[in-house]
């Protein structure tokens, strides 16, 4: 299907859609865009920068705690 008859295709489905599908479509789209954006800026960072953003996650003031009960599976040598 070319680009034009694809784009003429969801304009008319989107015109059709009720508001809370058209809801969802929309932040879809903004997950999409939000996502390729990304992924095109961390393509260029070098290995500075990835240990910048490791070391900034590790050092958050916000910390996830995990006790046993949360565990799938518990290693027992």
């Amino acid at each position: 299907m070319q680009t034009n008859q694809l784009r003429k295709q969801v304009k008319q489905q989107i015109e059709t859609l009720p508001e809370d599908i058209l809801r969802e479509v929309a932040d879809f789209m903004s997950f999409v865009l939000a996502r390729r954006r990304l992924e095109e800026v961390i393509d260029e960072w070098d290995d500075e920068t990835w240990q910048q953003m490791t070391l900034d996650q590790f050092f958050r003031e916000e910390h996830a705690e995990y006790s046993l009960d949360d565990a799938v599976e518990v290693y027992k040598p």
